[in-house]
């Protein structure tokens, strides 16, 4: 038998009512919750499980969407099921260093609250992102490259899957450029700023800042960095890493690879939707992937037991 990995998802999955059925029916998934809405000082509860606005708002959603997955995580450990290696996109990779046992909860937490809120004020007029599908990487970098103005890959998700970042006019001309090279769709995403690029420096900054103060323990379980799209084993490297995360590319096709190439054939993904596993099959259609985002779903983990 292969090696088995968690992952978890990104910004964008959220949903309202996510994780209730947790929250119900386990007092550890309850500790979680209560847990993160001490740490970030804020009412996680209240914008997970009910109808607002907030929970689409970048400072709110990273919070909101941290305490789902460790909580829907905490289910899954109190099985027995324990990872060879894990890795998150995005804020996904917070998830990633609670199985990695880097941080303790309440750190990651605080930080993850800060980083949604540094990220949301960070975000300058004029910003865009675009998803590219059916185009290669190497011809997206170098349009991009050849473009005037700030864009640059955000994303590479999957095969045929991209997504860029940057200043207004310059992902509009790229994505021009792009659909021009043969790429089969060029879609303008609907959010609130131009994640992973140079125009969130001023993020990564303050994170770095809130990072300062955080104890970093020795790494039980290695995760993929998405900015390396490499194993991180040295506690050394971590708080780098997460700085640099905010501002830099998510080469999530890579660490797929990067997991492949260790053995692993069976991914359990955790926490709403199934955009990682749709990414994973496209990067490697033999994987086997499991979807934990119900209390029910637990069900499926007996055939890894």
């Amino acid at each position: 038998m292969g090696k088995l990995a968690f992952v978890f998802p990104g910004q964008g999955v959220q949903t309202p009512k996510m994780g209730k059925d947790f929250y119900e029916q386990s007092e550890d998934a309850r500790r979680i919750y209560q847990l993160a809405s001490k740490a970030a000082k804020l009412d996680v509860e209240e914008i997970c499980f009910t109808e607002n606005e907030r929970l689409h708002i970048t400072e709110y959603t990273q919070i909101a969407l941290l305490a789902t997955e460790v909580a829907m995580l905490t289910e899954v450990r109190n099985r027995g099921i324990r990872p060879d290696v894990c890795a998150g996109l995005s804020l996904g990779e917070y998830a990633a260093l609670a199985v990695s046992g880097a941080m303790e909860y309440a750190d990651l937490f605080e930080v993850i609250r800060k980083r949604g809120k540094y990220m949301q004020e960070a975000c300058p007029e004029g910003g865009a992102m675009m998803a590219i599908l059916g185009q290669d990487v190497e011809n997206v970098e170098k349009i991009c490259e050849d473009t005037d103005g700030i864009v640059c890959i955000a994303n590479d998700n999957c095969p045929g899957q991209i997504v860029i970042s940057g200043e207004e006019e310059a992902v509009l001309s790229a994505g021009k450029a792009i659909s021009a090279a043969g790429a089969k769709r060029c879609i303008r995403l609907n959010v609130s700023g131009p994640f992973h690029s140079p125009l969130l420096s001023g993020a990564s900054d303050r994170l770095r800042e809130a990072l300062a103060g955080k104890e970093i323990r020795g790494i039980e379980i290695p995760y993929v960095s998405n900015t390396t799209a490499g194993l991180v084993t040295d506690p050394g490297d971590v708080k780098e890493l997460l700085i640099r995360q905010v501002a830099s590319s998510v080469r999530f096709r890579e660490s797929i690879l990067t997991m492949k190439e260790m053995g692993v054939d069976t991914f359990v993904e955790i926490g709403p939707g199934k955009t990682v596993a749709g990414f994973i099959k496209r990067t490697d259609k033999e994987s086997r992937v499991i979807n934990i985002e119900t209390y029910e779903d637990l069900e499926k983990l007996k055939e890894l037991q």
